[in-house]
């Protein structure tokens, strides 16, 4: 993770003052849509940079030990060995960005890479995911316990109420007290972006969540009907670089939800080099919130060592 991003005190003034043209917002991730994506060598490049930034996820109901323990064998050796040799990254150390697990099973997901020897840093969501309207006290406890059982990065979601009524102080000071509560843990804030509404909302709860201490902002849970979407990582994108431009701290951005295809990746990683420029493409400063995008990025790494595409039960599960 980058160096972390201490806050600042809540500007109400430059909150109220924020309106986003919503057609120019339109328009410019029509464009990155549109821009070309490497093609061979450099393309297998582009995938291996986007498999470091992915937090390889599972977040199901029927989570068990074995399967977050399958899932965190993956993360340590996410593309296969060979196909890694003969791309000459054997030794590279190609792994995920991070493995992110629900509270409960953190122990379990810290425990699996403590004897895989790997250093990978395991994520929890936290306080109340994916709704977050559990009461404040239980959301506090949930990343305390999250952060004792070992988690080195915590997922947190808003209160989307206090997005939706302009209740702009009471969000600062919910993401600040669970910032405290993530003591050295860094801390990505989820704003659920498909329920806050406007454009107008995501920039200012965006702001909001930064001003209040957030390391990275995050666009979705994945559990909502509209998760990542690229008009919506321009504006949180915009109003990453104003609050760099403004305070001098680096926030990362989390897209997450729905991303499946390499070739969204590939579209992904041009937006933030676009938006934000080369300093934010590593897992530090940007990440892949997924859990089935890994897949496919290795059958196309497998296509371009052998130029025939493998069977989705050739590559090891996550």
């Amino acid at each position: 993770m980058s160096a972390r991003n201490p806050g600042t005190e809540l500007d109400l003034e430059w909150v109220s003052k924020v309106k986003v043209n919503m057609q120019a917002v339109l328009r410019r991730a029509q464009h990155i849509q549109g821009l070309k994506v490497a093609k061979q060598q450099w393309q297998a490049a582009w995938l291996l940079k986007a498999v470091t930034c992915i937090d390889l996820t599972t977040l199901a109901g029927d989570d068990t030990p074995s399967n977050v323990h399958r899932l965190c064998l993956k993360a340590v050796q996410p593309v296969r060995y060979d196909l890694l040799q003969r791309m000459d990254m054997q030794d590279k150390g190609v792994t995920t960005a991070a493995v992110c697990v629900y509270p409960s099973r953190v122990a379990d997901a810290v425990s699996s890479l403590k004897a895989a020897n790997s250093s990978l840093p395991v994520a929890s969501v936290a306080t109340g995911f994916p709704a977050g309207q559990t009461p404040l006290k239980t959301r506090l406890e949930e990343v305390h316990t999250a952060v004792a059982d070992g988690a080195a990065e915590i997922d947190i979601v808003i209160n989307r109420m206090l997005a939706l009524t302009g209740q702009w102080e009471a969000l600062y000071d919910e993401i600040r007290q669970f910032r405290d509560a993530c003591g050295n843990a860094h801390m990505k804030t989820i704003l659920a972006t498909g329920e806050l509404g406007t454009f107008t909302n995501v920039y200012k709860a965006s702001l909001v969540a930064m001003m209040a201490g957030s390391d990275f902002i995050k666009t979705s849970t994945g559990k909502e009907a509209v998760n990542a979407t690229y008009p919506v990582a321009v504006v949180m994108a915009r109003a990453i670089r104003d609050y760099f431009l403004s305070t001098g701290h680096k926030v990362g951005f989390k897209p997450a939800g729905g991303i499946r295809t390499a070739c969204e990746a590939l579209v992904w990683l041009n937006l933030i080099k676009e938006e934000l420029g080369h300093d934010w493409l590593s897992p530090h400063l940007f990440r892949l919130g997924a859990s089935s995008l890994l897949a496919d990025i290795e059958r196309q790494i497998y296509h371009h060592v052998t130029g025939q595409y493998a069977a989705y039960h050739e590559m090891p599960m996550a």
